[in-house]
């Protein structure tokens, strides 16, 4: 049996296959050209237990090829592997061969590889966090130059609301009129960016009978219930609650010994998406449920609002996991009894 790890970079990958004694019987630095790869590889095909790639920016493009070609393809899930730190030397060759290893150890931390067009759509919904806050730097930069010019601020309402005439009849200094006109174009550019992106994320998610309970849990509008459909992927890939919890970032990271906490653990360990939706869940379920506003107060009133709202977010993470797992709507009693 064979084994192959591959050390994926910007422009090029270190690919290695190795036996069962982890002795190399192939190495090559290659360009990150998939026929090149494919050709190094194609001859253990038969022998490969698996191929190994690193969770990197760049690996939709190898990971796939890989598979179309026939290959059992493991997604690394880097965050989780820890080398140790007293090797002498470290290099690409010797990280790919460490690939090689955990997976022959069968101890390799895996990440789930999603369809491609699954990750089209979450990819779009990533782009849209990523104008909105663009576009939020910009109202900012709005009303600050507002209040240092009149002593107080403008609305962000306001400033989406703002046109040429408008500018002109604050009276500003000629500069900072320029200044606040090109906020202003990029503002009203992204809006209609963001509108185009929304429409598109809206057709393909909301035939999605998952789609359909997410919005049942209070705080979990179009825009939430949008990213968590599609950072979750398949709930059956998540074995509790509490799995899906921890993958949410929801849940404390910390090194316990005899009952005493003795450091944190990695905190980025997670998705980064969803913690954004659920905190924001949790925002919004305080002004508009009156269960979820009772829980918050009592949370805070024994630690603190920060953490009472990550006990909330906890609480909504938890009940989306058994929404999505027994394909039934939200219900207040069963989540805050």
């Amino acid at each position: 049996m064979k084994y192959s790890g591959i050390d994926l970079h910007s422009n090029n990958t270190v690919v290695t296959v190795t036996d069962e004694a982890d002795r190399v019987v192939a190495e090559k630095r290659l360009p990150n050209d998939l026929p090149k790869i494919l050709a190094l590889l194609l001859p253990w095909q038969q022998e490969l237990a698996g191929v190994v790639v690193e969770s990197t920016y760049n690996w939709y493009w190898l990971v796939d090829g890989l598979q179309e070609a026939g290959f059992k393809v493991h997604l690394a899930n880097t965050t989780a592997i820890k080398k140790y730190d007293g090797l002498k030397h470290s290099g690409d060759e010797t990280d790919a061969r460490y690939l090689a290893h955990l997976l022959r150890l069968g101890i390799l931390p895996t990440g789930t590889v999603l369809p491609p067009q699954h990750r089209a759509v979450r990819d779009l919904a990533r782009k849209r966090m990523q104008l909105v806050r663009s576009r939020t730097s910009h109202i900012l930069a709005v009303e600050n130059i507002t209040a240092r010019q009149f002593g107080m601020r403008i609305t962000s309402n306001q400033v989406k609301r703002l046109d040429a005439e408008a500018i002109d009849q604050m009276h500003l200094p000629d500069d900072v009129a320029l200044a606040v006109l090109a906020n202003v174009a990029v503002i009203t550019t992204l809006s209609s960016q963001i509108d185009v992106v929304e429409k598109r994320l809206h057709e393909k998610v909301a035939p999605d009978p998952d789609y359909a309970l997410l919005v049942t849990v209070p705080g979990i509008g179009q825009t939430l219930a949008t990213v968590i459909l599609l950072e979750v992927g398949s709930i059956e890939r998540f074995g509790s609650a509490g799995n899906f919890a921890s993958y949410a970032r929801c849940v404390d990271s910390q090194h316990m010994s005899n009952g005493r906490k003795k450091g944190e653990g990695n905190t980025k360990n997670g998705n980064p998406y969803l913690s954004w939706a659920f905190i924001e869940a949790a925002n919004f379920a305080m002004r508009y449920c009156a269960d979820a506003k009772r829980f918050y107060e009592r949370k805070k009133a024994r630690t603190n609002p920060v953490l009472a709202r990550k006990a909330l977010a906890h609480k909504l993470a938890r009940a989306c996991f058994h929404i999505l797992k027994e394909r039934k709507p939200f219900d207040v009693t069963r989540c805050f009894a």
